[in-house]
């Protein structure tokens, strides 16, 4: 599959090139990279024409902000050694570091190590929101025997989640190449209790699980919702991110409908995070 490349320069950065990447999330785009300038955005071709996307995002006529901007087609054999090329390693705090397998483990020392091969996601770390959830499980004595990682992206929190001693992971995306390279992962971390799922959240069958691990959108976390109550065991905890700190009263108002608890948040420069609490309605 061929990919679109669109490279945006945003005047002043903060908090610009955030907004237009979770706008550009809901509108079809699959991967970020942050440049010290702005972003790159990449998406399938079929996504259509670009410029009429960008018309329904916050850089469209703003005149409080200089942008300029550029798209140009990657084929498909070219995809992997582009995406690599802007690879760093992410630290979490001082305690984990997720590299990619050219990356040498010695630099990295004094740290839990998760490897990935680079692929088109969210899910590599990079994203402020990956880096929030990968800090709650991080902080957890003892993580659930039961865990569902909602949009696993590349399988960074479900291998987290079983380096923390989870036994029975289930890793749910709705794109193919995201089971495949989840489950690609886990064998390069030396994982075997991770379960690919392909396909949306009714297609679960299991239930009770401990933990929840939901790393989306806003409008698909409040669709979601009921599910996630439905799927959580009695006093589970619910992780939730992919929104901005602006969004979290509207997302708790409808969690404490489904029959959660807030008990926590978290946010990194504009996005945020929600650690809820399974309870009786």
């Amino acid at each position: 599959m061929d990919y679109f490349e669109l490279t945006i320069a945003i005047e002043p950065r903060d908090p610009w090139s955030d907004i237009l990447v979770a706008e550009l999330a809901e509108l079809g785009f699959e991967s970020f990279v942050e440049t010290e300038s702005g972003i790159q955005a990449y998406a399938p071709v079929q996504i259509g024409d670009v410029s009429s996307i960008l018309k329904e995002t916050c850089i469209h006529e703003n005149e409080s902000i200089q942008v300029e901007w550029k798209v140009e087609e990657i084929p498909h054999q070219n995809w992997n050694a582009t995406w690599e090329e802007s690879f760093d390693p992410v630290l979490i705090d001082s305690r984990l570091a997720i590299i990619a397998p050219f990356h040498n483990p010695a630099d990295f020392q004094d740290r839990e190590l998760i490897v990935i091969q680079p692929q088109m996601s969210f899910g590599t770390g990079h994203h402020q929101t990956t880096y929030l959830m990968s800090q709650y499980l991080m902080d957890l004595e003892s993580v659930p025997q039961k865990v569902l990682d909602m949009g696993t992206g590349t399988g960074v929190l479900a291998i987290l989640a079983e380096k923390k001693g989870a036994t029975h992971i289930l890793a749910v995306d709705i794109e193919s190449w995201s089971v495949e390279n989840t489950l690609e992962n886990a064998a390069r971390n030396q994982c075997s209790k991770i379960t690919g799922l392909l396909g949306d959240i009714d297609a679960i069958q299991d239930v009770d699980f401990g933990v929840i691990l939901a790393n989306i959108n806003k409008n698909v976390l409040k669709r979601h919702m009921p599910d996630y109550a439905k799927l959580c065991a009695r006093d589970g905890l619910l992780y939730l991110s992919g929104f901005f700190t602006s969004d979290v009263k509207e997302l708790e108002e409808v969690a404490n409908q489904a029959g959660f608890e807030l008990i926590e948040t978290r946010d990194k420069e504009t996005w945020a995070s929600m650690k809820l609490k399974k309870v009786e309605l």
